[in-house]
């Protein structure tokens, strides 16, 4: 009885509001009939022809429909909470139905339609779909949603009733309950995924619930613009590089449906930002196949479906190029661990895999709250040089003390690495204050989340300032002399005056990592850290010879004169801290006089920059602009 009084209020509420509330939609709304999310009605023919003209896409298409083969005597997902989240359960069951719903939609095999079904109908049976953590109910709400739509037809009326009451009692009422939608404000992630599945919920159940649909759209319209801010000015995502692959994708996914269902995107894609941000995304992965893992980014990359989506809507093939490895040489497990996988068929658009050209710029750059620089010496030569900086704050959603790090990959090694994200069950299970992101906060102490271990500079043995925030000011294209410098002051303001750092890659060859500071009228220790897989071996004071698969660096340490390179280990001190086996960090310790001024310049040489004359390095501000 609560329950209801609670939801009929927030309904009561959410219609007095409806003035307030901008109408997107109009008085006079006719949706498609069923299927009307995605993929309309015979709209799977242009994606039966691009299988039949291209062996590649063919091999995909193969790969859902195989991985459906093997759904078919695999019981259906239970409701196991796993600490404070069902999540992992909502997206295998949007990863079941979308295949199945996929391999039912192209193929019209009554055991796809029948095994999705079942798992739609024990969905439906869960007691709730975990609305305290609503990132479960939201995907789990448009893995049902997608399901009831696109098996509309195939499906009995008594399941049809079962499905869409789930739908409307387990995923969009208790979005209408306060206690639960905070989501509708955040800037990040939760905004968009939220939305979307809260929108996919709607258009299912449109013609049953046409007024709660409406305003739920509307709701979404006016709510998911405030997470696609973040996109501005450039494109470059705030929370890194996995979670572009969660929010980007669900965004997307929202814009697609909205398409599809009212023919328009009520300006979404034209946001500021949005459409750059696919070079983003191609740009933060290296030669290697590694993404530049800052922040809380998970070690994987893998197909991103949404990239698709992007180079359809600006007719722009080449931003598919890495996507293009994926789509050639990723094995079907590894592709079918994405549950949005079928989403790349429904945007392939056609294009062929000789289509998707390398990209003809080497760098990219952008700002908004984590500005970020990505530098390479070639697209199409896998042993090229890759340099990646970023800026920002460790306030920003996600960040971790990484401001000013780097990673640099030459003859396909990543020689300077970040550790990502330490998986959030294993410390959430031990009491760890992981979301509390004051200066004093536990979640600094996570070995792997403070500036100790990222690659950049440490001053007095403290902590980057968790509110400091550091631009981007300067950048240049130019081919011989790539670079990017951020000022870091705000991150080490209790103990400088001034911290610079400028990042250059040099005659294609080489990187060159410049700091440059000011002190306070205190001495300070400053410490210059590089995290790395490889072995190191110091061969000089200033000079250290890091190999890996038989391949070699040399790290050389320009200025000060006098430095001592050392090494620290990489094994953290809390029982609560993830091991970090294979890992080193290698770097040096400086002091600095009251009121001093000192530059740190090191050079990162593969072997074929150690033959060729070094530039002399330049104060930043004399870096060409």
């Amino acid at each position: 009885m609560k329950t209801f009084l609670k939801i009929s209020a927030a309904l009561i509420f959410l219609g007095s509001s409806a003035a307030a509330q901008v109408d997107h939609l109009g008085a006079q709304v006719t949706l498609p009939d069923h299927p009307r999310i995605l993929l309309l009605k015979d709209e799977e023919a242009p994606i039966k022809r691009t299988i039949e003209a291209d062996q590649a896409w063919a091999k995909l298409h193969g790969v859902i429909l195989a991985e459906c083969d093997a759904l078919m005597d695999v019981a259906p997902i239970e409701r196991i909470q796993i600490g404070r989240r069902l999540l992992g359960k909502s997206r295998e069951g949007l990863r079941r139905l979308f295949f199945l719903s996929y391999g039912w939609r192209m193929t019209r095999q009554e055991n796809y339609l029948r095994r999705a079904e079942k798992e739609l109908l024990a969905i439906s049976a869960f007691s709730d779909w975990n609305p305290s953590h609503f990132l479960d109910v939201g995907e789990m709400t448009m893995a049902v949603a997608l399901g009831y739509d696109w098996l509309y037809d195939g499906l009995p009326e008594s399941s049809r009733s079962a499905i869409k009451a789930a739908i409307l009692k387990k995923g969009i009422e208790p979005s209408l309950d306060p206690k639960y939608n905070s989501w509708l404000k955040t800037t990040n992630n939760w905004n968009q995924v939220c939305n979307a599945g809260m929108v996919y919920g709607a258009l299912a159940i449109f013609e049953d619930q046409p007024e709660l649909g409406k305003k739920i759209v509307n709701r979404a319209l006016e709510s998911v613009v405030i997470s696609m801010d973040e996109y501005s000015p450039d494109g470059a995502y705030p929370e890194g590089y996995s979670y572009w692959g969660y929010g980007t994708s669900f965004n997307v996914m929202l814009i697609g449906a909205l398409e599809k269902a009212f023919g328009k995107d009520f300006g979404l894609s034209a946001r500021p930002g949005f459409l750059k941000t696919a070079g983003y995304l191609e740009n933060m992965t290296g030669p290697s196949g590694l993404s530049f893992n800052y922040s809380d980014a998970g070690s994987g990359v893998g197909l991103e479906p949404a990239m698709f989506w992007f180079a359809a809507r600006q007719r722009d093939p080449s931003l598919l190029w890495v996507e293009r490895r994926h789509l050639l040489n990723d094995d079907a497990q590894r592709l079918v661990k994405n549950r949005l996988l079928p989403a790349t068929m429904l945007w392939s658009a056609g294009v062929s895999t000789t289509a998707m050209t390398a990209p003809t710029s080497l760098m990219w750059t952008g700002g908004g709250k984590t500005p970020v620089a990505l530098m390479r010496s070639s697209w199409t030569d896998p042993a090229a040089v890759y340099v990646g900086m970023k800026g920002g704050s460790p306030s920003t959603s996600h960040a971790h003390m990484d401001v000013g790090s780097f990673v640099m990959e030459s003859d396909g090694v990543r020689w300077a690495m970040d550790f990502g994200m330490q998986d959030y069950e294993s410390l959430e299970s031990k009491k760890v204050d992981l979301w509390n992101r004051n200066q004093d906060s536990q979640r600094w102490r996570v070995f792997r989340y403070n500036n100790f271990v990222h690659n950049t500079l440490t001053i007095n043995n403290a902590l980057q300032v968790v509110n400091g925030k550091a631009p981007l000011t300067a950048v240049s294209k130019a081919p011989n002399f790539m670079h990017a410098v951020t000022d870091l002051t705000e991150l080490y303001a209790e103990s400088v005056q001034k911290a610079v750092r400028g990042v250059a890659l040099v005659d294609k060859s080489y990187v060159v990592v410049r700091d440059e500071l000011e002190n306070k009228p205190a001495e300070t220790t400053v410490r210059w850290t590089l995290l790395t897989p490889a072995t190191v071996k110091i061969v000089g004071n200033n000079k250290a010879e890091l190999t890996k698969d038989g391949k070699k660096l040399v790290l050389e340490v320009r200025e000060p004169a006098n430095v001592v390179l050392k090494t620290w280990t990489t094994e953290p001190a809390n029982e609560y801290d993830a091991p970090n086996p294979g890992t080193v960090r290698v770097g040096f310790e400086v002091p600095v006089a009251a009121g001093a001024k000192t530059a740190l310049t090191v050079l990162l040489l593969p072997p074929k920059a150690e033959k060729i004359n070094k530039k002399t390095v330049e104060p930043l501000a004399k870096w060409p602009r």
